[in-house]
């Protein structure tokens, strides 16, 4: 990470990327429309950040959870040559459209397995076996904490704000 203060002025082209978004971005105000694939992403953000579909691109697993991992989001979007990065998705997504996101998430699951498939058969690369941690922890994040964390953030969506301990979570 950079001990240089990011300045959010150099990201104005995190936007409108809407239309060419990877399939397997999870909802959230981040996520990726067409990336480079020099696996930089990873380099930046381990735990926001993973490769996959036709053309292994970047795609964003897990929305940030600390200010610490938004500017390591921040730093694989500024990598990216193509400026595939954007951070509008708190205007695109819907409660409707995450839940139907949810509601396929046997596709991901399944497009997953193929991937720990590639990055783990015999001779792969040491980056390869590191992705292949990444969609590890993508496959436990599914199965576990995700369901709550998008119940969250469909929260916010209606509400204009994350929910306090108190108050109920809408159903997916």
């Amino acid at each position: 990470m950079t001990s240089v203060p990011i300045d959010l002025n150099d990201f104005v082209y995190l936007g409108d990327k809407w239309r060419d978004r990877h399939w397997m971005n999870v909802p959230g105000p981040f996520y990726t429309g067409q990336t480079d694939t020099c696996w930089a992403g990873r380099t930046h953000a381990p735990s926001n950040v993973l490769y996959g579909g036709e053309y292994y691109n970047e795609f964003v697993y897990r929305q940030p959870k600390s200010a610490v991992e938004v500017e390591c989001l921040l730093e694989a979007a500024a990598a990216d040559p193509f400026d595939g990065y954007a951070w509008d998705g708190d205007l695109r997504w819907t409660p409707a459209a995450v839940r139907a996101w949810r509601s396929g998430r046997g596709t991901v699951t399944e497009d997953l397995f193929e991937l720990l498939a590639d990055y783990t058969k015999v001779g792969a690369l040491l980056e390869d076996r590191e992705v292949a941690e990444g969609v590890r922890k993508f496959l436990i994040y599914l199965a576990t904490d995700l369901e709550t964390d998008l119940r969250r953030y469909v929260f916010r969506l209606e509400n204009g704000r994350y929910p306090d301990a108190d108050d109920p979570l809408p159903s997916l």
